[in-house]
């Protein structure tokens, strides 16, 4: 057990997220990191290039600015991984990462033996396969970033193993990369808009009286991140498209529109803009406080449910993902009067 966890130490890197296809991550031996634009293996004292088989990111077309957040999943019980197995080194890559941490001995000369035997004597790798350099890689396990203290980012302890151009990993490796585990991968990266609803009247409003509550949909269009492995020719694209609109007032003394207080989508819009003529309606979206907030306000909050999906190489038609959800505070003034002139 203990040399396995010196193997995760040893040979566990964060996933790095690449800013264009044709950069690299130098790799060293404490599983410290630089990024570089070079393609090529390049040898640094005890660090080498990686492949580019780690996870590229595309989020150009994702939410942006300062009050864009993550979603989080509708789904309790679910979340993307924290771990995964992906190419990471040619034979002349893996040679040049482990000689010197071989040299180094700092892994011990038991560990270091059974190392050897693996990668250089045959069993099963001959001089690191390099009989086969072109034809395939060596994969090994990332840690997706962020997840780092995550328990889930120990499940992958499987050694480095190589595997052929065209050919399917091991079918006892859950966690190799596939399109869907891409997908997910993307989902952590979707950033949406800070859900502030437009309110009338705005700000500070008065007991028992309907406040108008919507969302310009064109604040609020579809986002998307799309996730690959260059190197496997394997990408899938996440979307999330808002779906509806969660009101909760922040106190019990209300009464939303719908009754459920949950408003969705119609159209180019949430809920419906107050106009004029209107102050006798009932708003399609919104809340009525039935009693003053006094000298403060209530937090009213307002979450979105975002509809996500994903398409990918091999992959027939869209594939859901859990909802996910993202919300913000806003403070809303009421006030106590006798009577309302309209």
């Amino acid at each position: 057990m203990k040399r396995k966890v010196l193997s995760g130490l040893a040979f566990t890197v964060l996933l790095v997220s690449l800013a264009a296809p044709n950069a690299s991550a130098k790799i060293t031996p404490d599983g410290t990191r630089e990024t570089d634009t070079k393609t090529s293996a390049d040898v640094d004292g005890n660090r080498v290039s990686s492949t580019a088989g780690a996870v590229v990111f595309d989020r150009s077309k994702n939410g942006s600015g300062k009050s864009a957040g993550p979603v989080t999943s509708s789904a309790s019980n679910w979340t993307p991984p924290a771990c995964y197995y992906a190419p990471r080194y040619t034979p002349e890559q893996l040679e040049k990462y482990m000689k010197p941490i071989w040299e180094a001995g700092s892994t011990g000369y038991e560990w270091d033996a059974e190392r050897r035997k693996k990668f250089e004597g045959g069993e099963p790798y001959t001089d690191f396969n390099k009989e086969k350099t072109g034809d395939g890689y060596f994969w090994d396990s990332y840690v997706t970033e962020g997840r780092e203290g995550d328990p889930g980012a120990l499940d992958c302890t499987k050694d480095i193993f190589w595997v052929d151009n065209g050919a399917a990993p091991p079918a006892d490796i859950p966690q190799a990369i596939t399109p869907e585990m891409l997908a997910q991968l993307a989902y952590a990266e979707i950033r949406v808009p800070s859900t502030k609803v437009e309110l009338a009247p705005e700000g500070t409003t008065k007991v028992n009286l309907p406040t108008w509550a919507w969302l310009d949909a064109a604040e609020f269009k579809p986002v998307s991140v799309t996730a690959s492995v260059p190197l496997l020719n394997v990408q899938a694209t996440t979307t999330a498209e808002p779906l509806s609109l969660k009101i909760e007032p922040g106190t019990a003394d209300a009464t939303t529109y719908p009754a459920s207080g949950v408003c969705e989508l119609n159209g180019k819009q949430i809920g419906e803009a107050y106009a004029k003529g209107k102050a006798d309606e009932t708003p399609p979206c919104g809340v009525k406080y039935l009693r003053s907030s006094g000298d403060g306000s209530y937090q009213l909050q307002a979450t979105i449910t975002w509809r996500i999906h994903w398409t990918g190489t091999g992959v027939a038609g869209e594939q859901d993902l859990p909802n996910g959800e993202f919300g913000a505070d806003q403070d809303v003034i009421v006030q106590e009067i006798q009577s309302i002139n309209r």
